[in-house]
């Protein structure tokens, strides 16, 4: 799938106002995603909801042009850490930064963002894509050009990002990226994932995440990796910046 659909959102106020209080209402712990083209506009939105009981975490997005730079503030390893020197000591939440697998080294972005407070890192995001127009040949389908591709075409990218960065990090890691299976998200959890996420695959199937974890606990029980068996520790998700 190739999307281009923008951030469709009601804006801070309208999602505290609104969207929030029925979030919150989910047997779940609720993390809210942000993300900004600055430094101060990402400090402004975690500060908001850093303040608000209803937020277990906070996930910063930062595949979004440095309106400054031009460049994805999470392309850069200094670019994040400047990012969050800025915002991390406003928020004792836990705080989870969403990498971009669009720049030269993720795992080098995810020890810049260790290294500056940030308590778990998540990845993959989408990769930069573009489909021709079926009719107008020479013109792009999407109208903004291109679009974020995902879903089973960018499991195999995944796999070998998460084990980059695992070789480089200790803070726990969310692996996500064309998770169909039980299988799949052995494989994540293989290379080095903690957690695993299930995007694209639940518009197909909406009950696709519960699915995938009877799945894996099927495939983790028959292996005895519930008999018994030691299993490598982990660190759990604690703000420690």
């Amino acid at each position: 799938m190739i999307n281009s659909i923008g951030l469709p959102n009601k804006g801070l106020d309208g999602y505290l106002a609104h969207d929030l209080p029925q979030l919150a209402e989910l047997p779940v712990p609720l993390i809210v995603n942000v993300m900004g083209s600055s430094a101060e506009d990402v400090a402004r939105l975690l500060s908001a909801f850093a303040e608000r009981e209803e937020v277990a975490a906070l996930e910063l997005n930062v595949s979004c042009p440095n309106v400054k730079t031009g460049l994805l503030m999470g392309a850069d390893p200094g670019e994040i850490a400047a990012l969050l020197d800025a915002v991390r000591p406003r928020i004792a939440k836990p705080l989870i930064v969403k990498l971009t697998p669009n720049c030269a080294s993720p795992a080098a972005v995810a020890a810049a963002a260790e290294a500056h407070g940030a308590d778990a890192v998540s990845l993959i995001n989408t990769l930069r894509g573009m489909a021709m127009h079926p009719r107008r040949r020479a013109e792009p389908w999407l109208g903004g050009g291109t679009g974020g591709v995902s879903g089973p075409a960018v499991r195999a990218i995944a796999l070998a990002q998460v084990r980059e960065v695992r070789e480089r990090v200790r803070i726990p890691i969310v692996g996500m990226g064309g998770v169909q299976t039980g299988v799949h998200a052995r494989d994540l959890l293989d290379a080095g994932a903690d957690l695993v996420g299930v995007g694209t695959e639940s518009f197909r199937d909406p009950l696709a995440g519960a699915r995938i974890a009877a799945e894996l606990a099927q495939i983790d029980a028959n292996s005895g990796m519930f008999a018994g068996a030691p299993q490598p520790a982990r660190p759990r998700i604690a703000h420690g910046g």
